[in-house]
């Protein structure tokens, strides 16, 4: 029950406890002192009506006594616990929508200009989302200790500099508005497909990127925050024919489309109609026309993969990365046939790029097993199971070196 809760609603409850403490680091105290009051009560007494607002006011309290108890030793905790007392008095701004609220001004805050851009994307990935430091890193491709330094180190920037914890002005936002709509992509990418767990998807994260995205849209309708709630919306309407009812990974070309959202595919491509007709549009978008190309498609045989390859070529040219290559080299490869994607799979890793990437390796597996090379598509599944750490990329991982054992 309270484990439940946790996961629908602790981050939005750490956000309204940074506003009324002004500190991360009390509000994550208070935040585990008030789960533990909860563990503690809700089992005999049943959940609150507002277990959000419960949550707020017993952290608050908790904090608050606490500091109260150590002012015997630092006069100037005693300053503190009587600050935070007067200003947090009124629980109006704890209700739903305030609690709301506070999480759209917790990611400017952590998006704000004064922080390094990796920190920024860091930060609001751990303090907004909850995501752990191993999960963001692997986001970064990074080392776990180097992306603690940087949260770490933007906590204290935030601190130190006093950074205001709010949303900027009209005139601000659309400078601040890239770093945000990073941080809400990576959060729906952990959402759609989980970095590491039982589950393939985390449907509690990308709900919550759509949400913020919506709020995001109606704050600044600007192509690119356009673009990327469509992305996420035809993303999302796969889900259901994502899994077996096991909760094993079904590929794009085996799902059954009667199970996609039309609803949310519907939507999504009125979004991307509306910012490419703006002619102001980046890679978000782009990424969502791809989307919808796919959605329209009535199988996978039926998709029109000369327009996808030419897409990810425009797509190269605003974002240029490896990854973006990768998804290029499939299209590719459904376009022209498995040799011509894996010779463009080959190049990427032969620079030494997504060397440790599981999706790059799975995705050779697949192109050398079409092609009948055997051993070399062994070679690349074994590579991308001892990468991957979601459980059911694994489990299909391990199917397909069965089938090429037997």
């Amino acid at each position: 029950m309270v484990e439940a809760v946790y996961r629908s609603d602790s981050r939005r409850v750490l956000a309204t406890l940074i506003r009324l403490l002004g500190d991360f680091d009390l509000a994550e105290e208070a935040l585990q002192e008030a789960f533990t009051a909860a563990v503690a009560q809700w089992p005999r007494t049943g959940v609150p009506a507002n277990p959000r607002a419960w949550l707020v006011s017993a952290g608050r309290f908790k904090v608050i006594d606490a500091m109260r108890r150590r002012a015997r030793f630092d006069a100037s905790l005693a300053v503190l616990a009587e600050r935070f007392g007067a200003v947090t008095n009124d629980s109006e701004g704890w209700e739903d929508e305030g609690i709301q609220d506070d999480r759209l001004r917790l990611i400017f805050t952590c998006c704000h200009p004064a922080l390094p851009p990796d920190a920024r994307v860091a930060l609001t990935l751990r303090e907004v989302c909850g995501l752990s430091t191993d999960d963001i890193a692997r986001a970064f491709l990074i080392a776990p200790p180097t992306l603690a330094q940087r949260i770490v180190r933007a906590k204290a920037k935030i601190r130190d500099e006093r950074i205001p914890y709010e949303a900027p002005s009209l005139a601000d936002l659309p400078d601040r508005l890239d770093a945000v709509l990073q941080v809400v992509y990576l959060v729906f990418n952990e959402g759609y497909s989980a970095s590491s767990g039982g589950s393939l998807t985390r449907a509690d994260l990308s709900g919550e990127a759509i949400r913020l995205g919506r709020l995001l849209v109606e704050l600044l309708p600007e192509p690119e925050a356009i673009g990327l709630l469509a992305l996420m919306l035809l993303h999302e309407s796969r889900r259901a024919a994502r899994t077996s009812p096991e909760g094993d990974l079904i590929l794009l070309e085996d799902q059954d489309r009667s199970l996609w959202n039309r609803e949310q595919i519907t939507e999504g491509i009125a979004l991307v109609r509306g910012a490419l007709l703006s002619g102001r549009f980046g890679q978000y978008t782009l990424q969502a026309t791809i989307a919808a190309v796919h959605a329209a498609a009535p199988t996978v045989a039926a998709t029109d993969w000369a327009q996808i390859v030419g897409l990810y070529d425009r797509l190269a040219q605003a974002a240029p990365s490896p990854v973006v290559e990768l998804n290029r080299a499939v299209a590719v490869a459904m376009r022209d046939g498995p040799a011509a994607g894996l010779a463009l799979i080959d190049a990427i890793l032969s620079r030494g790029e997504l060397a440790d990437y599981h999706l790059a390796h799975s995705a050779r597996a697949e192109l050398c097993r079409r092609l009948g090379r055997t051993a070399e598509a062994r070679a690349s599944y074994e590579r991308a199971l001892a990468l991957t750490r979601q459980e059911p990329e694994q489990r299909f991982l391990e199917r397909r070196l069965a089938t090429l054992l037997d």
